[in-house]
């Protein structure tokens, strides 16, 4: 399946019963399995007349209690953002899918990661966090979307899928696990579903005159999720012990950098791999962690961007051992050969270019 088909079909398994979303490539065909599948099993589509519309019909469905989802790409994604602030506020869970597109602007159809900023630090108005997951492989997005739903229920708050266009249309055979059990899930007493037969449900945005009962609200959220921070950090690292230089990357810029850093490896060359699955929460510990069983020399990242995990990275570091940064930008992707030399640059700046052969 295409990832764009797998994301869908992972979410209709996971109980999305409610999604609405606007034609934009490259996204549209999450969309357009929505429109044939979601209704003939069960669930309610609405094609909304721009992406303002649709968020606010997710955000009507998920006040309900449903599990509802959108998708889009980029610009359809930042028209999204006051709804996406409110749901935030309001502590109301969706689901929401970005496959990324070159930038800024209206930028191009290529694979890009210049949406991270938008996605990590809220992108809307006030102080907020979504969740992000990072999909590298169309496995993976089933795997991701299938969480996103649980860890939104859980937390009460929106949950992001950033991916690009590269993995929009990457076709791959997948395996459809069964969704996380949702019987520890908190009940959803919250939701408006009418009030016959008990007190009625009550969600609003704090008046705009009670400064400290909006100081509190805000003192509650941030609470919330920095405990989030602390339990739902999720990465993957290989190579670690004995590295020169750790290569830090996400979604779709860990395919070739795998493959290239295998390869190395096997050339007697030392370089460590570590990738953030969730992007918010940041693995800040477990990447100084694995810096520190490396002894590494130094750190490179390698983006779909002019640079923005990278900030992360550094903060994560705060100063312990340079961070090189190797960023492809405008929607370009680059090639094994690039990440191989950008890999041996970092290597001959910092570490000990050694041959298999004097090993």
């Amino acid at each position: 399946m295409h990832a764009n088909e797998a994301i869908a079909e992972a979410a209709i398994r996971a109980g999305c019963v409610f999604y609405a979303g606007q034609p934009i490539t490259p996204h549209t065909e999450i969309l357009e399995y929505m429109a044939t599948q979601l209704p003939a099993r069960g669930g309610q589509f609405i094609l909304a007349a721009n992406e303002v519309v649709a968020s606010n019909m997710v955000y009507g469905a998920a006040i309900g209690g449903a599990r509802a989802m959108t998708s889009s790409s980029s610009t359809g994604i930042s028209l999204m953002q006051e709804v996406f602030s409110l749901m935030s506020s309001m502590e109301v869970p969706c689901v929401i899918v970005n496959m990324a597109r070159g930038g800024p602007g209206l930028g191009n159809l290529g694979p890009s990661q210049g949406d991270y900023f938008q996605s990590t630090r809220g992108g809307g108005h006030g102080g907020y966090r979504h969740i992000v997951l990072g999909p590298a492989t169309t496995q993976e997005a089933v795997e991701l979307t299938m969480l996103a739903f649980h860890l939104s229920d859980k937390w009460r708050t929106p949950a992001v899928i950033l991916g690009d266009a590269a993995l929009a249309e990457t076709r791959e055979t997948v395996v459809f696990p069964e969704p996380p059990d949702s019987s520890d899930l908190p009940p959803k007493d919250w939701a408006l579903t009418g009030a016959t037969g008990r007190p009625p449900s009550k969600l609003s945005v704090i008046s705009m005159v009670e400064t400290a009962a909006q100081a509190e609200h805000n003192r509650e959220l941030q609470a919330k999720w920095e405990r989030l921070e602390q339990e739902e950090a999720r990465w993957e690292e290989t190579n670690i012990e004995g590295a020169e230089v750790l290569v830090v990357c996400f979604g779709i810029a860990a395919r070739n950098t795998r493959l290239v850093l295998r390869e190395l490896r096997a050339e007697g060359k030392q370089v460590g791999f570590f990738r953030p699955i969730t992007l918010w929460p940041f693995p800040s510990q477990q990447l100084r962690d694995a810096v520190a069983r490396s002894g590494a020399r130094a750190v490179l990242v390698i983006e779909l961007s002019a640079g923005q995990m990278v900030e992360d990275v550094r903060l994560a570091l705060n100063g312990a051992l340079p961070v090189e940064l190797a960023r492809y930008m405008g929607g370009t992707m680059p090639a094994r050969s690039d990440v191989r030399r950008d890999m041996l640059d970092a290597l001959a700046k910092y570490g000990v270019v050694r041959e298999a052969s004097a090993l």
